[in-house]
């Protein structure tokens, strides 16, 4: 089910999909999480997204259609999941920060670690990843075409409870507020800025 429209801007779309779920269905098992926190990255206009340059093999997802994940690999460590948006042929796309896990949460504790605590699951884009099961393999996959991670529908979120902030550890265009994520909610993200981040007159 597409619970928003798609093909917006990432900073439309991004709050849109908070309460929204992502679901993975693998063969050693099912896991759903709800998204709490995601950041909105654009294109040639985003001098901290990876299309800021132009299309690569690597982000070449990124430039739609909507509706499709893109997974690259960060800091050579973990995963991160994205959902592209916007009109296709322009590079858009939504990075999926945190999210409480709703359905199996033993699998998902088996990925991340036995002693991780549940709101810690998947706190954070690395973590998230981890424990829905995700990796450079689903790069490109259609989230809307029953296939094997689905976007659904949530319960609403009220607009009360959606915050807005700077994005967190990133070294250019630190200071623009396409961070969104649910207050109070334990399962997001402490904000940090990149040790690399310039004043923004510098960037």
């Amino acid at each position: 089910m597409n619970v928003v429209d798609l093909a917006h801007p990432a900073e439309e779309v991004a709050p849109k999909l908070l309460g929204a779920v992502l679901t993975h269905e693998a063969p050693e098992g099912t896991v759903s999480i709800t998204i709490t926190e995601t950041e909105a990255y654009s294109g040639a206009t985003d001098p901290a997204s990876h299309a800021y340059r132009g299309r690569t093999r690597r982000n070449a997802v990124m430039f739609g259609p909507a509706g499709h994940l893109y997974v690259y690999r960060s800091h050579g460590l973990h995963w991160c999941a994205n959902i592209v948006t916007g009109t296709d042929g322009i590079a858009s796309a939504v990075l999926i920060r945190a999210g409480k896990v709703i359905e199996g949460e033993d699998l998902a504790r088996e990925r991340r670690g036995a002693k991780v605590e549940s709101p810690r699951l998947a706190r954070g884009p690395g973590n998230f990843c981890q424990a829905l099961g995700i990796t450079a393999e689903h790069d490109g996959t259609g989230l809307l075409a029953g296939t094997a991670v689905t976007l659904s529908e949530g319960e609403p979120v009220p607009d009360t409870l959606i915050r807005v902030g700077p994005r967190v550890g990133v070294s250019k265009a630190h200071d623009w507020e396409h961070r969104f994520y649910l207050a109070g909610d334990p399962t997001v993200s402490a904000y940090r800025l990149s040790p690399r981040a310039k004043p923004a007159a510098e960037v």
